[in-house]
């Protein structure tokens, strides 16, 4: 009877005991585990580069969009061939001295006619240059009727693209690169379930330099089950933005940190593996492409036109290609900031031939500057991440 007495109570103690040493070693892990994340940031963070710091001081509404003068890209200008007018002759040392102290006239620079001379032809502008100028206007005239109360947001459509005088866009101002720009968006999605978060697109530069940043967070922002962020670093230029530097870092709960690093040089991509490929004019990365595909949009609005073709050569982590977007109808969206027209760019991309690729949607507003206010990133037709913008972009102050 005593051994049926005691037993029971020994067993208690013993499995009190085991529930503890078990619950010290799961506290144990953990607490190593997150030393040991803390250690690998520590030793990841200053691999890239430091963000640069601004503050947002302002909300962008919609409204028109700038008209600027088109991106034209200058070609030689032929000098038309010289006449010379018949001269009286003179003594040859003075016509030695006229040679030596009167320049020649630059190349690029056609005379005045002669008295005696016809006029040069006025030389008209080229075809596409003008459809250009048309395209501005309409863009411009399109998107404030978009903003109007009376009307709902409406975006230019081919045929009145066609139909707007050239005229329209003489005042057009040259391009300035807009300052520095936060978006926020609300993430929703599918990945082993339903999932939730948020993310944002921070357009940042300073000089030359610019930085743009997407920001994915997964869960919780208090713990998150996944985070990711994608940063390229590079130079603003006349066409636009050349990246040098790509990072992209993902961390998934309960495992390691995963870290991307692409390198551009002038004629090389470094991908992730340290493999060297050609380069081509005008590459962008992953992240660069939301605010390289703005700027064409806002110096090229006659881009976005429904069944057109927009083509942006991209470097991902494994390799470097031409990608192709098909501009589709354009679509009204409902988000928390009211309703924006918008046109959607679709990836000419088939997921079972595209493994590994991550396929992004984009959706430009004309009405917000043309930045992407829906963003949908396919990984494969179960996976895939939905953002819509949340709130009013942020402005940086001077």
């Amino acid at each position: 009877m005593a051994g049926w007495l005691t037993a029971p109570g020994a067993g208690r103690r013993r499995a009190a005991l085991l529930a503890l040493a078990a619950a010290v070693l799961v506290v144990h892990g953990w607490v190593t585990s997150a030393v040991g994340d803390r250690m690998h940031e520590a030793s990841v963070a200053p691999a890239m580069p430091p963000r640069i710091e601004v503050a947002y001081v302002r909300e962008l509404a919609p409204a028109a969009p700038p008209v600027v003068a088109p991106l034209v890209v200058p070609s030689p200008v032929v000098a038309a061939p010289r006449r010379r007018a018949p001269r009286v002759p003179e003594p040859a040392a003075s016509a030695v001295e006229a040679a030596v102290s009167v320049p020649a006239e630059p190349e690029s620079v056609v005379p005045i006619a002669a008295a005696d001379e016809p006029a040069p032809a006025v030389v008209e502008p080229a075809p596409e240059l003008a459809m250009a100028d048309a395209s501005v206007a309409a863009a411009s005239a399109a998107s404030a009727a978009a903003t109007s109360p009376a009307s709902p947001p409406s975006l230019a459509t081919p045929a009145t693209v066609a139909a707007a005088p050239a005229s329209a866009a003489s005042g057009a101002a040259a391009f300035e690169w807009p300052a520095s720009t936060r978006l926020s968006y609300r993430l929703t999605g599918y990945f082993r379930g339903d999932v939730e978060g948020d993310a944002q697109v921070e357009w940042v530069h300073a000089g030359a330099r610019y930085q743009v940043h997407l920001d994915v967070t997964i869960g919780p922002s208090f713990a998150p089950l996944i985070t990711r962020r994608m940063s390229s670093e590079g130079e603003i230029t006349p066409t636009g933005l050349t990246p040098r530097r790509f990072d992209q870092d993902t961390k998934v709960v309960l495992r390691d940190r995963q870290r991307v690093t692409l390198q551009f040089e002038p004629d090389v991509v470094v991908l992730a593996n340290g493999e060297r490929r050609p380069s081509l004019p005008g590459v962008q990365d992953t992240a660069s492409q939301f605010v390289q595909l703005s700027y064409l949009f806002t110096t090229q609005p006659e881009l976005l036109r429904s069944g057109g073709v927009v083509e942006i050569p991209l470097a991902l982590p494994r390799k470097v290609a031409r990608w192709t977007y098909d501009v589709l109808e354009p679509e009204t969206l409902y988000t928390p900031i009211g309703e924006l027209g918008a046109f959607h760019l679709k990836p000419r991309r088939d997921l079972t031939a595209s493994a590994g690729d991550l396929l992004v949607e984009i959706w430009f507003a004309p009405t917000l500057r043309y930045l992407p206010v829906r963003i949908r990133i396919q990984q494969d037709p179960q996976t895939f991440l939905d953002m819509l913008i949340s709130r009013r972009p942020e402005i940086a102050g001077p």
